[in-house]
């Protein structure tokens, strides 16, 4: 075969595989995003903490049913409300349920739609309704003023809380290792692709942070091997005042653990200062 040939031949091979790559991203967005199956069942619940729990059930404005545990916590001065990453559920947050009960914090932590014991599949739009079934059950069935409520959120869970702080006024706002926005993540990972052309889905934490008027808490670890660090400087930086920046040790999924104590300290004195 003719060397031009065969250069052309493999010209079209290349585009072959460029398209079809982008295809699959394009097509099978929510499967890079969403890992509901990974430890889908519930492991543990709070009681093997030795904490007294209750199971609660909320319903969605779309019909769906949300599981999760509200864990009181004595001598409450607040309430977290928890918003997990995208992989595993409720049960895998125990170490944070934990802490909060220890800090003197009542938790509300609950499984997105399709995660856990919670119905349906996920979707942004979804995790968004979710969202605000979660305030709403704690303001309205709980009767809890949202100026003590703390919103938490850990990696996309902190893209659905600064959603919802947007709308709502809670006490403060807590990062933990969260993400600028998936079109950022997603030229991160794959620089060849136009990423930001073929994305469905946003989750812009950094435009949510720029209209979030609570007070806001940020933690990321230099080492995170999945969002860099730079995303957490830059949340930061959109945060209004009062803010603050905790630099963390250790990875993505293992940088809470590596600072327990001094996570712990820094996190209580701030929520302390500016709980109303």
């Amino acid at each position: 075969m003719p060397p031009l040939r065969m250069l052309f031949n493999f010209a079209v091979m290349a585009v072959i595989a460029y398209v079809l790559l982008a295809g699959v991203l394009f097509f099978f967005q929510s499967r890079l995003i969403y890992y509901p199956d990974y430890g889908r069942h519930i492991a543990i619940t709070p009681v093997d903490a030795g904490l007294a729990y209750e199971p609660v059930e909320i319903s969605t404005v779309d019909g769906e049913t949300l599981h999760g545990w509200f864990v009181p916590a004595p001598a409450a001065t607040g309430t977290v409300l928890f918003f997990h990453g995208n992989a595993g559920n409720i049960s895998h947050r125990m170490e944070y349920v934990s802490m909060f009960h220890r800090l003197h914090y009542n938790t509300f932590i609950f499984d997105y739609r399709g995660y856990g014991d919670s119905t349906g599949a996920p979707s942004e739009p979804g995790t968004y309704r979710d969202a605000q079934a979660a305030w709403e059950y704690l303001t309205k069935k709980r009767n809890t003023q949202p100026d003590r409520i703390v919103l938490f959120g850990e990696s996309l869970g902190g893209a659905v809380a600064a959603w919802l702080a947007v709308r709502e006024r809670p006490a403060l706002l807590v990062l933990a290792s969260v993400f600028t926005s998936i079109p950022d993540m997603g030229a991160k990972l794959y620089p060849f692709l136009p990423v930001r052309l073929l994305s469905r889905f946003e989750y812009n934490t950094l435009e949510s942070l720029r209209s979030v008027t609570s007070p806001v808490f940020v933690a990321h670890s230099p080492s995170d091997e999945i969002v860099p660090f730079t995303q957490g400087q830059a949340l930061y930086e959109a945060a209004p005042h009062p803010k603050q920046f905790l630099e963390l040790q250790g990875g993505h999924n293992n940088g809470f653990i590596f600072m327990r104590k001094e996570w712990a300290d820094a996190l209580d004195e701030f929520i302390r200062m500016n709980l109303r």
